[in-house]
């Protein structure tokens, strides 16, 4: 008969006590790190500010990764940057590297092998080396310009080797370079959309400027139209609305059903008997989310766009946000 144990009974912990045993770990090394920040923090943020070319970023394996997250992160955040994998850098891509650029590269513990063709490449033409590591007597903390020092926390796997808390906190650390520099680059929320004009992102920060029509395809009537022509208008323009307008300024709105609540006596009227006064309006600068939630809540299909003297701007219609990936 076997005597080997199954695996829930060789462990008698279950994986949600592993996992928060697992995020305990990584949490007391971040909040140790936040405490006890690298010295060399803000001379770093002051250099890679001043770099007129790019933000070259590396590592070799768990870190590489990290490391091309962070240079994607600077790059989407106003820090021009490259994430370079030292194994190519080894046959030709230290072409990449120039003297206008700064370097960070990071390694757990700092003797990574396949680093020091780039750390030769950075003394050779006195490019800005910044090291992220764990061991400031390392070759690269004694071969680098800049030394950010990562807490000497365990890893938080089982038998402490496996790559986990050093990368957490190589993570967190990019992040918070990236996120400086950002602030203090005056970073806002319309260059962060001139970065990510695609997906979510950018939907959610397109302005209702951005889509909204315009001139000539609004429906536009005068308080003394006819509500015969009116219709026309509505019909012609396909909006299911109509905007009463004096003088460029809007001052009511006629919608479907303004006209099914004077339907027995429509056509005798005109549009500004009809229309429904001080309607709801969005300024052309707010989110197209925003717009799209005011239409939601009062439960109509289009919403005009004023500016702050009440000069009608344009018009914005439910399909334009969805069209657009607002939802």
């Amino acid at each position: 008969m076997s005597t080997a144990k199954t695996h829930t009974e060789a462990h008698s912990e279950t994986p949600s006590e592993i996992a928060r045993d697992v995020i305990r770990i990584e949490a007391e090394a971040l909040t140790a790190m936040g405490a006890a920040l690298p010295s060399d923090f803000d001379a770093v943020v002051a250099r890679l500010l001043e770099v007129r070319g790019r933000v070259i970023v590396s590592g070799m394996g768990k870190s590489g990764h990290i490391a091309a997250k962070i240079a994607a992160t600077m790059a989407s955040t106003g820090t021009p940057a490259q994430y370079v994998h030292p194994g190519e850098a080894s046959h030709g891509d230290l072409g990449m590297i120039t003297r206008e650029d700064a370097v960070i590269l990071m390694s757990n513990s700092g003797e990574t092998r396949e680093l020091a063709d780039i750390i030769a490449h950075c003394r050779r033409f006195a490019i800005p080396l910044i090291a992220i590591t764990k061991k400031a007597e390392s070759t690269l903390g004694q071969q680098a310009d800049f030394l950010l020092t990562l807490p000497n926390a365990p890893e938080a796997c089982a038998i402490g080797m496996a790559p986990t808390t050093s990368t957490t906190c190589t993570l967190a650390l990019g992040d918070a370079l990236a996120v400086a520099m950002m602030r203090l680059r005056g970073f806002e929320r319309e260059n962060f959309l001139a970065f990510h004009p695609g997906g979510t992102l950018g939907a959610q920060l397109l302005r209702v400027s951005s889509v909204m029509h315009r001139g000539d395809a609004l429906p536009v009537v005068r308080e003394t139209t006819p509500m015969g022509e009116t219709l026309l208008e509505m019909t012609a323009k396909g909006f299911g609305v109509a905007a009463v307008v004096e003088d460029g300024r809007l001052l009511a709105v006629i919608t479907d059903g303004d006209l099914r609540r004077n339907l027995s006596d429509l056509m005798a009227r005109t549009a500004g008997e009809v229309a429904t006064r001080n309607p709801r309006s969005i300024l052309p600068d707010a989110l197209l989310s925003e717009a799209l939630g005011v239409m939601n809540t009062n439960k109509i299909s289009a919403l005009f766009a004023v500016d702050e003297s009440g000069q009608l701007c344009g018009l914005v219609h439910i399909h334009d946000a969805l069209r657009a990936g607002v939802a």
